[in-house]
């Protein structure tokens, strides 16, 4: 197995596992389909929260925007890469950033900060109904190349 893969399925480049012993031969910790959308459902909250924090000013003068800007926008970023684990890139991104602006755009109409225009709501509800569409379509056809093949060929099952 190349470092490459090796990466890929959870492993360090120079062959060992993680740290924490995990629950496979590899290291990695195996993650259901339904924990990664519960993960990647958090850190689209995150995101809209750095998203937020960032519209509200951040630097020396905002010293508590610029705190809740880096934190939430790394657990963002980890719980992201996390999901990922699962969940096909494609799918894990856009679901990541449409649930991430549309509650974005929902806290700002919300707390008065952008106006509330009906086809923006509109269209959120779109970008929301596509995001479930991305979930109750995740893994149908079984996936065939990425992550999920080079995991499942090196724990011995036949590709997909």
């Amino acid at each position: 197995m190349s470092a490459r893969e090796r990466r890929a399925v959870g492993g360090s480049a120079s062959g060992g596992g993680s740290a924490s012993g995990g629950g496979s031969p590899s290291g990695k910790v195996s993650l259901s389909a339904n924990r990664a959308w519960a993960i990647l459902l958090a850190s689209a909250v995150l995101e809209a929260v750095w998203a937020t924090a960032l519209g509200s000013g951040v630097g020396p003068a905002r010293p508590l925007a610029s705190v809740v800007f880096v934190a939430a926008l790394t657990l963002s970023m980890l719980g992201l890469g996390q999901a990922m684990r699962a969940i096909p890139i494609g799918t894990a991104y856009a679901s990541w950033t449409g649930i991430g602006a549309a509650l974005t755009v929902i806290w700002a109409m919300a707390t008065g900060t952008q106006a509330v225009h009906w086809g923006q709501i509109g269209f959120i509800a779109g970008l929301v109904a596509c995001t479930v569409g991305l979930k109750l379509v995740d893994g149908r056809e079984g996936r065939t190349s990425g992550r999920g093949a080079v995991a499942a060929e090196s724990a011995g099952e036949p590709p997909r």
